[in-house]
C-alpha cells in the first residue's frame, strides 16, 4: 500500500521479529508508512497486517542485509514508491557466542557484516533523503556496545562500533538537520540468543540468571525498546543528537557477572 501524502515514512530493518517488530507496529499506532525490511517473507506479511491493523501503512522488502546490491535495489525500489523517508531504524542484529581464542574469522566477519556494515550501508543510502526531510536514524546498539562482557567478543565489538558510527554521523550530518542516535538495551526477550545458537532450555536459564545482573530484577520486552526508539524519532527529541542511550534495567552500571 502506497504512503499517503504528509505522511510519516519510518525503514525498519529486522522488522521480522523482537525489537524491530515491535518498532514497525509503534510506528504503525502511529499511522505512519512503515517500509519493514527482513528475510523471511511470510512473517513480512504477517507483520504488514499488524500495522495495518494498528493502523498504519506499509511496505515489505524481502531482503538479506549482507547482501549489497539486493540492498540497493530494495531501497531504491522503496524509495520509488514512497517519494521519502524521515526515519531509519536498523535493528537488525546477529549474536553468537565466542571468545578471543575460539571465534573464528567466518563468526567474526558474520557479526561485523548484519550488525555494524549494513548499518553503515543503509545509514550511508538513506542519508541524501534524510537530508531532504531533516529526518533522522536510530541504530539498536546494546549494553555490550558501552561495557564489555566475556564470552561474546566479536558482538561487543560489532556495538561499540555502531555507537562510535552513531556519533561520528550525528557529528557530520547535525548542519543539515539530521539527528542519529543509537539506543543499547540489555537482555530482552527476543529470538536472538535462540537464532545465536542457544537452544530452549539454556536460554530460560540465561533468562532466569539475568533477573540478578540487571539491578531492577528484570529483563526488559521489546515493547519498552520500541517506544524509546519512537521517542528518539519524533519531534519531542529535536534537540537529542549522538546520544547513545542506556535501556538496560541498569545492567551497564554493574560489574560482570
Amino acid at each position: 500500500m502506497p504512503n499517503k501524502p504528509g505522511q510519516i515514512v519510518a525503514m525498519i530493518t529486522g522488522a521480522t521479529s523482537g525489537i524491530g517488530r515491535a518498532v514497525a507496529n509503534r510506528f504503525a499506532a502511529a499511522a505512519a508508512h512503515v517500509v519493514i525490511i527482513g528475510r523471511d517473507q511470510s512473517v513480512l506479511e504477517k507483520v504488514e497486517q499488524e500495522i495495518e491493523s494498528a493502523g498504519g501503512t506499509s511496505m515489505s522488502l524481502s531482503v538479506d542485509v549482507t547482501i549489497d546490491d539486493d540492498v540497493r535495489n530494495a531501497f531504491a525500489s522503496a524509495i520509488s514508491e514512497t517519494s521519502r523517508l524521515d526515519v531509519l531504524v536498523n535493528a537488525a542484529g546477529h549474536i553468537s557466542s565466542g571468545t578471543i581464542e575460539n571465534t573464528t574469522l567466518s563468526a567474526w566477519d558474520s557479526m561485523m557484516n548484519v550488525n555494524l556494515r549494513s548499518v553503515f550501508s543503509l545509514m550511508q543510502m538513506a542519508t541524501p533523503h534524510l537530508i531532504q526531510t531533516k529526518g533522522n536514524i536510530v541504530n539498536i546498539s546494546s549494553v555490550t556496545g558501552l561495557r564489555s562482557f566475556p564470552g561474546v567478543l566479536a558482538y561487543c565489538v560489532s556495538k561499540a562500533g555502531v555507537d562510535q558510527l552513531t556519533r561520528c554521523a550525528a557529528l557530520e550530518l547535525a548542519p543539515k538537520g539530521v539527528r542519529v542516535n543509537a539506543i543499547n538495551p540489555g537482555v530482552v526477550v527476543t529470538e536472538i540468543h535462540k537464532r545465536g545458537g542457544m537452544n530452549e532450555e539454556n536460554y530460560e536459564k540465561f533468562l532466569e540468571h539475568s533477573k540478578t545482573t540487571h539491578p531492577l530484577g528484570r529483563v526488559g520486552n521489546a515493547d519498552e525498546i520500541a517506544e524509546l526508539v519512537f521517542y528518539l524519532a519524533s519531534e519531542k527529541a529535536s534537540w537529542i543528537t549522538g546520544a547513545t542511550y542506556q535501556i538496560d534495567g541498569g545492567r551497564a552500571l554493574t560489574c560482570a557477572r
